[in-house]
């Protein structure tokens, strides 16, 4: 199994390598415009200067990042708060579903703006903008995930003489943890998006900051930077909280 997993990994690698060799010839062959695409020698410097010589970039994707983290708990825990309640108590849904059906339905990166209004340039409005993103994603799979658990399980745990709390907390939460786990697996991915979004379009600090301002130069080496490093940064998230849950899954 190792040997198939380092197979692949290695073509990956190798596929990668190719891809770079063959825009960096066409970069300096001039058969593409640098101005437009960038070239893989300049963005490798770029990030080396960033991260190893001039090290500004720790700050921003410091900031990004703490963004994010506060914006996926803070947009979690309150989603699956809301979520237990709704469960609990469908009328308080059935009250609250028109309003939360339009919140949900504003697009929020537009939102952007009167977040800056009242909480600054700062890191407050860049969390607004991903907690407003990630509370949604979670909350519908909450719900979802806690509805769609099977009845007979319930039905034969009350017959054995379980309590409704040992219900809950045995059957219905741990058999609704997958989809959970995929709101919140999403939830961190939009938490990031909004967070880069709000600082594209105004911040102190953060990537999408320092992209907006590359942009605004023309320096292509640097967006294209930032965008590898985006990637990476969310493909490094999606796969720690693939494994957590795999982790949290292995009863089933």
């Amino acid at each position: 199994m190792s040997g198939v997993r380092a197979s692949t990994v290695a073509t990956h690698v190798a596929a990668i390598a190719a891809f770079l060799a063959v825009w960096e010839l066409a970069m300096r062959q001039e058969w593409l415009a640098q101005t437009f695409f960038g070239q893989p020698s300049g963005i490798a410097a770029y990030l080396w200067d960033g991260f190893v010589t001039g090290r500004k970039l720790w700050r921003d994707l410091g900031y990004t990042v703490a963004g994010t983290l506060i914006s996926f708990v803070l947009g979690s825990v309150a989603a699956l708060a809301l979520g237990l309640v709704f469960v609990m108590f469908p009328k308080v849904e059935r009250a609250m579903d028109p309003y939360l059906t339009v919140l949900n339905a504003m697009p929020r990166l537009a939102l952007a703006p009167l977040f800056l209004l009242w909480f600054g340039l700062g890191l407050g409005s860049k969390v607004a903008v991903g907690t407003s993103l990630a509370f949604f994603i979670v909350l519908a799979n909450t719900v979802a995930g806690i509805r769609g658990v099977s009845q007979d399980l319930v039905t034969l745990s009350r017959s054995l003489g379980a309590t409704p709390r040992q219900v809950f907390f045995k059957v219905t939460l741990p058999s609704a943890v997958p989809v959970i786990f995929s709101g919140l697996r999403l939830a961190l991915i939009y938490s990031m998006l909004g967070v880069v979004g709000a600082e594209l379009i105004a911040a102190e600090h953060g990537l999408g900051q320092v992209l907006a301002y590359l942009q605004s130069t023309f320096n292509m080496n640097g967006v294209m930077a930032l965008l590898a490093l985006l990637a990476l940064l969310g493909m490094i998230v999606t796969q720690g909280m693939t494994r957590l849950e795999k982790a949290l899954l292995r009863w089933q």
